[in-house]
């Protein structure tokens, strides 16, 4: 089993006593997470919700989790997944999330069909830069996570969020502590 995977299939295993993640993702302008917001509070009181609405600056598209521990990896690592990530070959693309639904964990999110394709591709570019041993294309769901519920909601389409993807962003997320900082970023185009 390459790196990445051992590393994927160890963050499953004993995610609960980790205090940091960091992942590669894509963030809607601030414009769009404050459309966002603002139409999931909506949502969550149309269908009696009651989870707790993450924050307009929270919102994004995961691509790959690279790190789930205590504290950082050495900067050394975090330049070597930069480098790597940094050598992907992809335009700006517009993406539409058109779908609210509920995963099986309990996550009210927005997905799309064709209008996150480019989000596809984009994923499966940066997994395979990141991966010792590219693989075929690995089961993924663009989608973006609003709150969660113990309540679920069947999938219903809604009026598309539209926004332009232009480029990736490597998050610092300090679990349990709402804290998300943005560590780089690489530009598309």
């Amino acid at each position: 089993m390459d790196r990445l995977h051992r590393r994927h299939a160890g963050m499953r295993r004993t995610r609960q006593s980790f205090t940091d993640r960091l992942f590669f993702a894509v963030l809607p302008d601030a414009e769009t997470a404050e459309r966002i917001s603002e139409r999931a509070a909506a949502w969550r009181a149309a269908h009696g919700l009651t989870g707790r609405l993450l924050k307009a600056g929270h919102f994004h598209v995961t691509l790959a989790a690279v790190h789930e521990g205590h504290g950082l990896p050495d900067a050394g690592e975090i330049d070597g997944w930069m480098a790597r990530a940094g050598g992907i070959v992809m335009p700006s693309f517009r993406v539409g999330f058109d779908r609210l639904m509920s995963f099986s964990n309990g996550a009210l999110v927005l997905t799309g069909d064709d209008s996150t394709v480019g989000m596809e591709v984009l994923q499966q570019r940066l997994c395979d830069s990141l991966d010792d041993t590219p693989r075929p294309a690995r089961r993924y769901t663009p989608h973006v996570t609003l709150l969660h519920d113990g309540r679920h909601i069947e999938p219903e389409p809604v009026e598309p969020i539209i926004w332009t993807v232009r480029e990736v962003v490597l998050v610092h997320s300090l679990i349990g502590q709402t804290t998300h900082r943005h560590v780089a970023r690489i530009p598309l185009g």
